[in-house]
């Protein structure tokens, strides 16, 4: 587990790990799709709950900095999201951590991710970046056949490590404006153009096109629970301490996430590496 985080640089990593990785693994569940979309419609369904823009200087910067004009309705879905973590996610988070040894907790994370990769690859393509679209090929390759169908990492160790990628991304590198933010129970913290992002994620999981027969949706709900519960018990210290040490947690954990999304965004802008490597030439 991470140790506790003593001041608020270390809490301001923590809450961008946590959104990250968390975030990740939840994406992973085609069924939260319908829930995201009832909330979006809920949005444009309550215009009551939208904060009207202030008059006064400081407080209209502070405003638009904080891109949350559904603020009222958001922090409601965020007390639904914390009462399920709380009442559910978080027991049962903690039974995992205790019940399954951390090998084979870090093996099913590796597991995950691998399976995840094709939605990766195909988000570097579109955002033009052969050089991480040929590393994304790589590892799912090495991983799905030396790695044991994903288990094991061993393209990490070849060269080949895991970075950050989905089809939000790739819209942004094209200039999509980000949209309201929006915070959406089992999803999280989210813009209306990660919501978008999502959406396209799900039709490019292979996890997704895997025939419905009944061992193999066994599988598939082993699968998806299995990455849930990876995101939250590898998480749950920090979650807390962000609770405990936040004057106020909604708006901490909306600053991170949205600090470390544009951190992602600018990453993958900023990739010009060439797209052959230096060791083939």
């Amino acid at each position: 587990m991470t140790a506790p985080l003593g001041d608020s640089d270390n809490r301001q990593d923590a809450g961008s790990a946590v959104e990250s990785r968390t975030t990740r693994q939840e994406k992973r569940k085609g069924g939260r799709l319908l829930v995201g979309l009832t909330a979006l419609l809920s949005l444009s369904a309550c215009a009551s709950w939208r904060n009207p823009p202030p008059k006064d200087p400081e407080a209209l910067a502070d405003y638009k900095e904080a891109n949350d004009p559904y603020e009222p309705v958001n922090r409601k879905m965020y007390g639904i999201q914390m009462w399920a973590y709380h009442h559910a996610l978080r027991p049962v988070g903690k039974a995992w951590a205790w019940a399954v040894p951390k090998p084979i907790r870090n093996s099913i994370d590796n597991l995950n991710q691998t399976w995840y990769m094709p939605t990766v690859f195909f988000s570097d393509v579109g955002a033009g970046k052969p050089r991480r679209a040929g590393d994304d090929f790589m590892r799912y390759v090495i991983n799905m056949t030396l790695g044991a169908a994903g288990f094991i990492d061993v393209a990490t160790s070849l060269g080949y490590p895991h970075h950050d990628s989905d089809p939000g991304l790739t819209l942004a590198t094209w200039g999509v404006p980000s949209g309201p933010y929006l915070f959406l129970p089992g999803l999280g913290p989210n813009t209306l153009r990660d919501a978008g992002g999502y959406a396209i994620a799900q039709g490019l999981s292979p996890i997704n096109y895997v025939p419905r027969g009944y061992g193999l949706l066994t599988f598939n709900w082993a699968y998806n629970i299995a990455g849930v519960l990876g995101g939250f018990s590898s998480h749950i210290d920090e979650i807390d301490q962000v609770e405990q040490d936040s004057l106020d947690p909604y708006a901490f954990i909306r600053s991170a996430w949205q600090q470390n999304r544009a951190s992602q965004v600018e990453t993958m802008r900023n990739d010009h590496r060439a797209t052959v490597p230096d060791w083939y030439n």
